[in-house]
């Protein structure tokens, strides 16, 4: 089997925070870091959103700005269907595709880079 990755480089976000703590801070940090991310020149090839983090991706969310500047920059933002049903968000993401643990495994698994935020 080669270690040869060629997918790029895949984000994984399962909170409406980063880090543990203070959620207040956890929610300025994590909008800090897609803004920064959506300025900087290497952009992931995808970013995963799963468990709370599909909240990110609705309407109402304080970061969409960034997540479309990201999507339109040609990032994949992917959202976890069994996290949007059990959220009851299937049908209200503001920006970002419906994927499901498969294609969640085989770009994680075929990314030649893999962050958890």
């Amino acid at each position: 089997m080669s270690d040869e990755r060629d997918g790029g480089t895949v984000v994984s976000i399962h909170a409406e925070t980063m880090g543990r703590g203070d959620d207040a801070l956890g929610a300025k940090l994590i909008g800090s870091f897609l803004r920064a991310l959506s300025t900087v020149e290497e952009k992931p090839d995808a970013i995963v959103f799963y468990n709370a983090a599909v909240r990110l991706l609705a309407p109402g969310s304080p970061h969409l700005d960034a997540l479309k500047a990201l999507d339109a920059t040609g990032v994949d933002l992917l959202a976890c269907v069994a996290c949007l049903e059990f959220h009851s968000l299937t049908d209200q993401l503001a920006v970002g595709a419906v994927s499901n643990m498969r294609e969640i495994v085989q770009r994680t698994m075929g990314a030649s880079e893999a962050i958890t935020v």
